[in-house]
């Protein structure tokens, strides 16, 4: 079993994406491994595409895309779909 929660940031480097990046850190626990990755490398776009990401910002937790995204980023549910809380054993 893994023991970090996946937490993935795809982001394009704007300020939008940046601020982002910076709340999805803020309410991430010692449990979190967040990653940002650049939509600008073709294979993380590729990636986004099969996720079915349209938009960034975007955040995936656990593989699964979270429902904030495509209308900004959501601190209730970024946390309701995990981020910030230690994995359950």
């Amino acid at each position: 079993m893994n023991d970090k929660r996946k937490v993935e940031i795809f982001s394009a480097g704007c300020a939008i994406c940046e601020e982002a990046v910076s709340v999805v850190n803020r309410l991430a626990c010692s449990s979190c491994e967040v990653t940002v990755l650049d939509m600008k490398n073709p294979d993380i776009a590729k990636r986004a595409k099969n996720l079915g990401i349209g938009s960034v910002p975007a955040v995936v937790i656990d593989g699964r895309l979270a429902e904030c995204c495509g209308q900004g980023i959501n601190e209730e549910t970024l946390k309701a779909a995990g981020l910030g809380q230690p994995l359950s054993n």
